[in-house]
């Protein structure tokens, strides 16, 4: 235990370019650009008084002298390559909070601070890690490790180290005298009482410290006295941790070893009804369920099932793991019994309270998730799947065939108008298939193709559709490869009445020759 009397230690963890270090770890392809060079910068746009300005900048953009607060049209004329992007302030605090959780490993006392820190408490923490500049050598390398650029230090208090790491030069030998050597910037006050304290000739914490605290609270409000006295360390203003709770394990302990089988599901079906009241005290239902048995020679066997929406139905996870058990190619063997069972729940989403409608719809869309979950368990993860939407207007990444028991809630898709034919077949070929095509004019409908060594004289047509290649995602033009040419689809019938979806590839202002290729079949 911790003696109560020693001092305390903090560390803070300060990131400088927080917005542009989570971005390239999640959407690295918008930090760059083909027409800005390689050292252009990023920066971080935000709508401040009816004007756009910098909200953050990478340390790339910092050294091309551009700064937080600076108007865009400004930062554009300094650095024409400049990449601008929208902040993102919601990003951000998940991205902190997140590196918050992932430092709970150092110590259980984590406060994120923002927009750009966190704070550690690592008292009596030390000695885990082989001393204090090993814990924060170990902190460091994590830091490094999730792709962050960071300045770390240590003091006293939160506020002192969370002050030390943005404003001291690192590495800090002294440090009360490094604390009152600050900027008055340090003690974190708003924008106009830091300008009337450099503008009295107070311009670092030192020469705040030496004025006496009724001047300063007189002249610049009570604020600036506290702030300095947390600083300095006479006031201690404790941050909010992150809250941790219990993780959702429950288990069972036999005096003896348990052979029998009534015996073993009967401690299973407690376990179960445990799990199901905890997840609803916390209103959550379980994604994931995790059943370890431990025999008594030592042995252990784990089973897993996964279920496709959140649930706390004891009685259907049950059957799920009696799927799961039937599906062994291993039948379980107890030997000589087991001395344990232990239920673990890791995955597990919000689940409110639902109201069933008088059609019992609720109650048809529930059978249908317990069978994908019974058939998945069953047969595998990836052997029910289901078509969900994509972003996309390409027709064949329209929809994604993703494992069912993985996918979101099943969303609506678009209905046609009553009486109007389907804009796009049912059936596509996978890939387009090539044929030749005549058609009266260069660039007009096709008058008769060949598929599959059959001609096929088109009676009616409709068309043409347009639709043009991702061209975010395109490099050096259309020109570059098949994939980023413009498409124009005809839904044509033959004299037979069949009828198909037909597009050429490319244009014919283009130096390549446009291809025809036959896409899908219309029922």
């Amino acid at each position: 235990m911790t003696d109560a009397s020693s001092p305390k230690r903090h560390l803070a963890i300060w990131f400088p370019y927080l917005a542009a270090d989570r971005l390239r770890q999640q959407e690295p392809d918008r930090c760059v650009s083909a027409s800005a060079p390689p050292d252009a910068g990023l920066a971080f746009v935000a709508k401040q008084k009816n004007a756009l300005r910098l909200a953050a900048v990478d340390a790339a953009a910092q050294r091309l002298g551009l700064a937080p607060g600076m108007a865009l049209a400004d930062a554009r004329v300094r650095v024409p390559g400049l990449i601008a992007v929208e902040a993102d302030v919601v990003a951000d605090r998940h991205w902190l909070d997140l590196l918050a959780r992932s430092c709970t490993r150092f110590s259980p006392h984590v406060v994120p601070c923002l927009p750009d820190a966190i704070t550690i408490d690592i008292t009596g923490c030390e000695h885990l890690f082989g001393g204090e500049a090993a814990l924060v050598e170990a902190v460091a390398g994590h830091v490094e490790q999730n792709g962050m650029t960071a300045r770390l230090a240590c003091s006293g208090t939160a506020e002192a180290a969370l002050a030390l790491a943005r404003h001291a030069r690192l590495p800090v030998v002294d440090e009360g005298k490094a604390i009152r050597g600050l900027p008055v910037a340090a003690l974190g006050l708003d924008e106009e009482a830091t300008l009337g304290l450099a503008r009295a000739g107070l311009k670092s914490v030192g020469a705040v410290a030496a004025r006496p605290g009724a001047a300063l609270a007189a002249r610049f409000g009570i604020e600036a006295v506290r702030a300095l006295e947390r600083l300095l360390g006479e006031e201690h203003c404790p941050g909010t941790p992150l809250r941790h709770q219990a993780p959702l394990r429950f288990e069972r302990r036999f005096a003896e070893p348990v052979a029998h089988e009534r015996a073993v599901a009967a401690a299973f079906v407690e376990l179960l009804a445990e799990g199901a009241q905890m997840l609803e005290e916390r209103g959550l239902g379980g994604r994931r369920f995790r059943l370890t048995l431990d025999r008594s020679d030592g042995a252990k066997r784990r089973l897993e099932i996964e279920t496709g929406a959140p649930t706390r139905d004891a009685a259907l996870v049950l059957r799920l793991f009696d799927e799961r058990i039937a599906s062994l190619a291993d039948p379980l063997d107890p030997g000589f019994g087991y001395d344990r069972l232990a239920l673990h729940i890791p995955l597990a989403e919000p689940l409110g309270a639902t109201q069933a409608a008088l059609d019992g719809a609720e109650k048809a869309g529930g059978r249908l998730a317990e069978l994908v979950d019974r058939l998945s368990t069953r047969l595998g993860p990836g052997s029910i799947r289901r078509l969900v939407p994509n972003d996309s207007h390409i027709p064949e990444q329209a929809q994604l065939a993703l494992p069912a028991i993985h996918c979101p809630a099943p969303m609506r898709w678009p209905a046609p108008r009553v009486g109007e034919p389907p804009l796009r077949p049912l059936f596509l070929f996978d890939p387009p298939q090539p044929v030749e095509v005549l058609a009266e004019v260069p660039d007009g409908p096709p008058h008769r193709f060949r598929w599959k060594r059959k001609l096929h004289e088109v009676r009616l047509y409709e068309g043409p559709e347009r639709i043009a290649s991702e061209w975010w995602k395109k490099k050096g033009g259309e020109q570059s490869g098949k994939g980023g040419l413009t498409r124009d689809y005809y839904r044509v019938e033959d004299a037979r009445g069949r009828r198909y979806w037909i597009f050429r590839h490319g244009l014919y202002e283009e130096k390549t020759q446009p291809k025809w290729y036959l896409h899908g079949l219309f029922a």
